[in-house]
């Protein structure tokens, strides 16, 4: 497939309602997700990632953490975190991908409150191991790429050597291509994360255009591009003709055989007609460049 489509992963969380939804106030919400990037004609959508936050989703269910904190060595999950919703997904769509928010990005976001650790970047590494077998279990329902959100890694607040060694443990163990998707500026840890054994690197573009220049004069070393074509952080719908003009720019830095479209980010904070409008108007302007090589 010339530029495949994807997301980042969220999308607004519109709730049901009545009985099914006192049960389970977010089971409309994942539907809804999921039809929604289907109807925008998105070629490999996400759950949704419509239940709680990126961070709380997983150590809510991770045993070791309680809350915010840790308080024991922590292990995988007795069952999977994300799999009932990524199953669903996979009962609508032939393409989907699997999340995992990164070690170092739930790792920080937590106080260690246990001697089991002397220090956060054991926790990490643990951490990790703890998500490699939530990515296994994903492989094994047929989701087609994982997934690793690690937004801290471009804000220094994070030890970038410690977080390149846990993705690592992840894709190793995970028999499928690894996408990294890491947000901000990338030129202070570029090097770092190219040295890593994933499939592809997911960057922002649109809002961070600095990103796409550090590649006119660094190999990709064999990875895929995801380029984000579409802002995350702005709520106005770009034009068809914005989103095309950056696809252009990413297909003039790496070729349009070795990247797929996305938003820069989740669109969890948007409406879901605004989310929508901007998936939407990305396939549309995908569409158009598409026309030119096939």
């Amino acid at each position: 497939m010339i530029l495949p489509t994807t997301v980042v992963g969220s999308f607004p969380a519109v709730k049901g309602r009545g009985l099914s939804a006192v049960l389970d106030p977010y089971k409309h919400a994942v539907r809804f997700a999921v039809s929604e990037q289907i109807r925008a004609g998105i070629d490999i959508i996400s759950d949704g990632q419509v239940r709680e936050g990126m961070i709380q989703t997983f150590t809510g269910k991770l045993p070791g953490i309680r809350d915010d904190s840790v308080i024991s060595s922590v292990e995988a999950a007795a069952t999977g975190i994300t799999v009932a919703d990524t199953r669903y997904a996979l009962t609508k769509a032939k393409r989907v991908k699997g999340i995992l928010t990164g070690p170092s990005s739930i790792a920080h976001a937590l106080r260690i409150q246990t001697p089991a650790y002397r220090n956060r970047e054991e926790l990490v590494i643990d951490i990790a191991h703890a998500l490699a077998a939530e990515g296994q279990a994903l492989a094994r329902e047929g989701v087609c790429i994982i997934q690793i959100d690690e937004p801290i890694l471009s804000t220094g607040a994070a030890d970038i050597a410690t977080g390149a060694e846990a993705i690592g443990i992840i894709a190793q163990k995970v028999d499928l291509p690894v996408c990294l998707h890491v947000c901000g500026p990338l030129e202070g840890i570029i090097d770092h994360l190219l040295r890593l054994p994933i499939a592809i690197l997911d960057i922002e573009a649109a809002t961070q255009p600095g990103n796409l220049e550090i590649f006119t004069d660094t190999d990709l070393k064999g990875k895929m591009a995801g380029c984000g074509c579409v802002a995350s952080s702005d709520h106005e719908v770009e034009s068809v003709d914005l989103i095309q003009k950056r696809i252009e720019r990413c297909i003039d830095i790496f070729s349009h055989d070795s990247i797929l479209i996305d938003p820069d980010c989740g669109l969890r904070m948007h409406t879901p007609e605004g989310a929508f409008a901007k998936l939407s108007r990305m396939c549309e302007a995908v569409q158009l460049v598409r026309g030119e090589y096939e």
